[in-house]
């Protein structure tokens, strides 16, 4: 290993490994069996609350996107879920790195094929960074948030390629670790977004351990070993093919049905499994499995470009009349630490800014008469004809949103401000969290282990959750916070993007822009037929060293 690389990305993991707490994801195995030898064969049955919208990487962020992407492809380097560490995967090495982040040169193994047959090559290589990193916006294939500043990519010899950046992009290396790079065929880079969709799912080629052999449009997606898999990471558990024959991925939306399959012992796994249900899996044969995310946490998102919360004072009277800590105590169970600021304590870059969300209610409806709002006949605040009436959005990739949205209806509603919950499937609440005069307050979360996942959540021309891109003028409202997001992707040391990252999360919390409610794991239900059940850094599945003692 190299020169300026060496240490640049040692720094980088050393900064990863001392931010973790122990409460990071991990691969260890549930149940109450004595686990013996990992035993290959046998199909697992895996429960997801809802259906898969696209298997194109960059978008893998969604959860039951991502539970596939996952484990259909392989990426170029691998990061550790404990430690976040980086390693080799499908590069030989950790890159080589210009001192300013500008420029990353990996060499790639030359014996990897994708399930089609055809090499993984160089070539290849650099044609899916060039889409991820660029997007085609002809064929509706969006860039990866993950990867910052890209130019393009050159091949320099048949396993050696080389990516350029317009400015300093450190998070590269981590991003070439996550879903958003899974790498594909080159049929498969031809496609566009429908051919990425539901209906195609088989003809998404990956190099990974698995292989999508059948699909049944919004029930079910099977997965199938690959035999001849032989490149896993150096850091993997184990080498060659997945122990599993295959896993079968079944969408069971309501709660109850993916918790009583489970427990009835009628599949092996599910994800998502509530905070009142999580007792169930106390009983013998049964485990709960809660994997950090390491990003961004469950947070309210305050669009103050609407009028009704354009004022700091409103937004302000909103977070101190809202009871964090009942809410949590509520609905959650020890698995949902409280939230002390815009990051969880496991993300690179965590900074506390909870003296900024203090329940006071009385200083609430102080700072809202201070603003000019009174209670009108029905008891509801009014000004100048408007009433203070507020619409949160029903995160339905969320735990308990509607629950979570209903006790803050509550407790808001003893000041005088009325809140709404909008409804509608998955398709309408994303049609709806793009426009601050339907949806006020927007309930989220993002996971990513680097200190990107700020700007990934809040940057104009990322997810944009605050809304402070307008898209008609092309114009911020608040261009001071778009700067110190780009700081965080743009600084070339892992010092200088920790320091950029703090400054962001207290303007953040000084603005009053969000409400951070609690650190987001992934719970899954398993029965102690699951062994070796692993997630990736930020609570995906990964299968590959998962095994089955019945």
């Amino acid at each position: 290993m190299s020169r300026t690389r060496r240490t640049a990305l040692a720094a980088l993991s050393l900064a990863a490994t001392t931010a973790l707490l122990a409460g990071c994801a991990s691969g260890a195995t549930a149940g109450e069996k004595p686990a013996g030898d990992p035993a290959t064969g046998g199909t697992l049955s895996y429960l997801e609350p809802q259906a898969w919208t696209t298997l194109y990487p960059p978008a893998g962020g969604f959860y039951p996107n991502g539970g596939i992407v996952n484990n259909i492809t392989d990426r170029l380097l691998y990061q550790d879920p404990e430690t976040l560490e980086l390693g080799p995967w499908i590069a030989t090495e950790l890159p080589e790195v210009n001192a300013d982040a500008t420029e990353y040169t990996f060499t790639i193994r030359d014996d990897v094929t994708y399930s089609d047959g055809t090499p993984l090559t160089a070539e290849n290589v650099v044609k899916n960074i060039d889409l991820y990193g660029k997007g085609d916006a002809d064929r509706a294939l969006t860039p990866s948030e993950a990867i910052n500043n890209y130019d393009h990519g050159e091949v320099i010899d048949a396993t050696t390629v080389k990516f350029f950046f317009s400015a300093p992009s450190p998070g590269f290396a981590q991003a070439v670790s996550t879903i958003n790079s899974g790498l594909v065929s080159d049929a498969t880079l031809d496609l566009d977004s429908e051919g990425f969709g539901p209906g195609s799912a088989t003809e998404v080629i990956g190099s990974g351990p698995f292989v999508v052999s059948d699909e049944k449009i919004g029930t079910e997606t099977q997965l199938t070993v690959r035999e001849d898999y032989d490149w896993a990471p150096e850091a993997a558990a184990h080498d060659g093919r997945a122990y599993l024959d295959g896993i079968t991925y079944t969408v069971a939306g309501e709660n109850s049905v993916r918790v009583g399959t489970v427990v009835a012992k009628q599949a092996d796994i599910a994800r998502q499994i509530p905070a009142p249900d999580e007792p169930q899996f106390a009983a013998p044969g049964l485990a709960i499995q809660a994997a950090s995310t390491n990003g961004v946490t469950n947070s309210l998102n305050f669009r103050f470009t609407n009028p009704l919360l354009s004022d700091i004072r409103v937004r302000q009277a909103i977070i101190a009349g809202i009871d964090r800590e009942a809410i949590v105590k509520t609905l959650f169970t020890d698995s949902y630490p409280l939230a002390t600021g815009a990051l969880a304590k496991t993300a690179l870059g965590y900074l506390d800014t909870s003296e900024n969300y203090t329940y006071d209610p009385k200083q609430a409806a102080k700072l809202l008469a201070e603003a000019g709002w009174k209670a009108g006949s029905d008891g509801v605040l009014e000004q100048a004809g408007k009433r203070l009436s507020i619409t949160f959005n029903e995160a339905q990739p969320q735990p308990r949103s509607k629950e979570v949205v209903t006790l803050i209806q509550e407790q808001l509603g003893e000041l005088g401000i009325e809140v709404n919950l909008f409804s509608g499937d998955y398709a309408a609440q994303t049609a709806a969290s793009l426009d601050a005069d339907t949806i006020q307050v927007y309930h989220s979360m993002v996971g990513r282990a680097d200190y990107d996942v700020l700007k990934s959540q809040f940057f104009s021309t990322n997810r944009n959750t605050l809304l402070n891109y307008d898209t008609a003028t092309q114009k911020n409202a608040d261009q001071q916070l778009d700067d110190l997001l780009a700081a965080v992707a743009s600084s070339p040391t892992p010092e200088a993007r920790a320091e950029a990252s703090a400054a962001a999360q207290r303007y953040l919390a000084e603005q009053a822009y969000i409400l951070p409610l609690f650190e987001e794991p992934q719970v899954y239900g398993l029965t102690d037929a699951v062994q070796g059940f692993a997630t990736e850094s930020v609570g995906r599945p990964n299968f590959y060293s998962t095994w089955l003692n019945r």
